[in-house]
């Protein structure tokens, strides 16, 4: 199994930048994906961003042009840099991987919340 550990989240003004790490542990060989998804209350959880083993990254139009996903994969992080953060950005953020060849996410943090005031 994959564990995932999130950090870096927290209370930023709008316009501010934050940057969000994810530590993978335990059947690290089996990761493919990874990705970052968020969940504000009262709504789906949304898919922000994915980055594949090599590298490559997609985002959702909410975000793109502002948020910045990478990984590590001699670490086993991911992170997510967040620049010119919104209100409606506010959400528990979660790390998400691919664990096999389904591409589903199969493994998921608990969240770190990112709270972005007016």
């Amino acid at each position: 199994q994959v564990q995932l550990m999130e950090s870096g989240g927290g209370l930023v003004q709008a316009g501010g930048s934050l940057r969000l790490s994810c530590a993978a542990s335990g059947a690290i060989s089996s990761i493919r994906d990874m990705g970052w998804s968020r969940q504000a209350p009262g709504k789906e959880r949304e898919l922000v961003a994915e980055i594949t083993s090599d590298g490559s990254a997609d985002y959702a139009e909410s975000v793109k042009d502002r948020f910045t996903i990478s990984r590590d994969n001699t670490k086993n992080t991911v992170h997510l840099e967040m620049n010119n953060l919104k209100p409606e950005d506010t959400a528990v953020y979660y790390c998400a991987a691919q664990t096999t060849i389904v591409r589903i996410f199969t493994a998921w943090g608990r969240g770190t919340q990112v709270t972005v005031s007016s």
